[in-house]
């Protein structure tokens, strides 16, 4: 069996957006999400900048009920939001309670890369080092387990067929969509929510603020401070919240007049093995490029028929790496480079999530027919200066737009790569 599989409900949870409404909106006015957060100059962090969702906590209790909100931190919170958004957006209605129907066909895969580190670091560690154990709560592995968000929102949608969750730093949220992809072109399942969700911790960042990896120079400029494909990139601008999709196979939502978003027309996923230049924190630019060129054989596609990339492209210095391998994978010339655009100069890097909240990006351009910005790329990188006419610094029209490439590299050589059509009823 081989069903071709569709996007048919979207949501998501965004520094510059909560709701496909404010996203798609902050995306076309490249409007940024990223703030001071006080937390992280309390903490002595260099870069005291991030992006966190705004008013997710009135939206929870909206959503769901006072006990689930008590099992419930923002990584749960922001996954389960943009789960019952995509699931409504698709036009299905969330069960009752009450009702005893499983469905057997539905499943999903919501990833994310550090988990529930920031329930460990503010409640698990400091109640087992003073001796408060009991005081735990019964809630506790639910919420600082990897699958707790997607095993969740099964309970939330009656889900009965596979649930997952899977990790691979910041591949994670387009891997997930791939996996979900797979499984219903196989037969297994008929629909799959699928994407990725990461908490708002200082927890969770600080890490990377050791390893010196995040922007420091821009603190007093939040706005100014994630700088994708910029000469003056400084490093990446931590981030959270969530994107998922519902994806559906071809027969099931023709039948239902289902909106289709558009279509997934092939995908791969790799490593590069830490050699040839890749390690823990590098990509292996073979790998890159092999990643790249097997999702584009798969889609049964050729180069010059993608209209769009939406890159990896942290703000730091692999930036211009990333852009020379798009252009030897794909064999295209400086002049004729398909436009390019980085989501993260508007939400920073939100790590497990950033895929997922690039793939809504990526289906919202589709289907309205734009390329949004990458903003503070003004003084575009030397190394890819050649390739300055395919990055919009404002929000491009392109009504003729049908195909779409996305991509992401994450910590521990590891690569992935999605092809998007949109719907044109074929």
């Amino acid at each position: 069996m081989n069903s071709r599989v569709v996007v048919t409900g979207l949501g998501v949870v965004a520094p510059n957006g909560v709701g496909l409404i404010e996203y798609s909106q902050a995306l076309r006015a490249g409007k940024s999400g990223i703030r001071h957060v006080p937390v992280m100059e309390e903490s002595k962090f260099g870069c005291t900048v991030g992006g966190i969702p705004q008013g997710v906590d009135a939206i929870a209790e909206d959503y769901f009920t006072a006990e689930d909100l008590m099992a419930m931190n923002t990584s749960h919170r922001y996954g389960c939001i943009a789960a019952m958004d995509a699931w409504t957006d698709a036009g299905f209605e969330r069960p009752s309670p009450d009702d005893d129907e499983v469905c057997w066909d539905a499943g999903a895969v919501i990833g994310s890369g550090i988990g529930g580190l920031d329930t460990a670091g503010e409640r698990l560690i400091p109640f087992v080092d003073s001796g408060r154990v009991r005081r735990l709560g019964s809630t506790m592995v639910e919420q600082i387990m990897g699958s707790g968000p997607s095993a969740r929102v099964a309970g939330l949608l009656a889900l009965g067929n596979q649930v997952t969750a899977n990790s691979s730093a910041c591949s994670t949220g387009t891997e997930a969509i791939l996996e979900g992809y797979r499984r219903i072109q196989s037969g297994r399942a008929r629909r799959m929510l699928c994407g990725g969700t990461e908490g708002s911790s200082h927890y969770i960042w600080a890490g990377f603020d050791a390893m010196r990896v995040l922007s420091r120079k821009y603190n007093d400029e939040p706005t100014r401070a994630s700088r994708p494909l910029s000469a003056s990139a400084a490093g990446f601008v931590p981030s959270s919240g969530a994107g998922v999709l519902l994806l559906e196979n071809l027969e099931d939502a023709e039948s239902r007049g289902a909106r289709i978003y558009g279509e997934i027309l092939g995908g791969a996923v790799n490593c590069g093995g830490h050699r040839r230049g890749g390690s823990m924190t590098a990509p292996n630019p073979d790998g890159v490029q092999m990643c790249i060129r097997r999702a584009v054989e798969e889609s049964g596609i050729g180069s010059g028929e993608i209209d769009a990339i939406n890159g990896h492209l942290t703000a730091t210095g692999a930036d211009s790496s990333e852009v020379l391998s798009w252009a030897k994978a794909l064999e295209l010339s400086p002049e004729e480079f398909p436009l390019i655009t980085s989501t993260k100069s508007m939400i920073g890097h939100a790590l497990g999530a950033a895929g997922a909240l690039e793939v809504v990006a990526c289906m919202l351009m589709l289907d309205g027919g734009f390329v949004h910005p990458s903003i503070n790329c003004e003084d575009v990188h030397p190394k890819i200066e050649e390739f300055a006419g395919s990055i919009p610094q404002t929000v491009e029209e392109v009504p003729q737009m049908k195909t779409i490439i996305k991509a992401g590299f994450g910590f521990g050589d590891v690569n992935v790569c999605a092809v998007f059509r949109k719907w044109l009823n074929n």
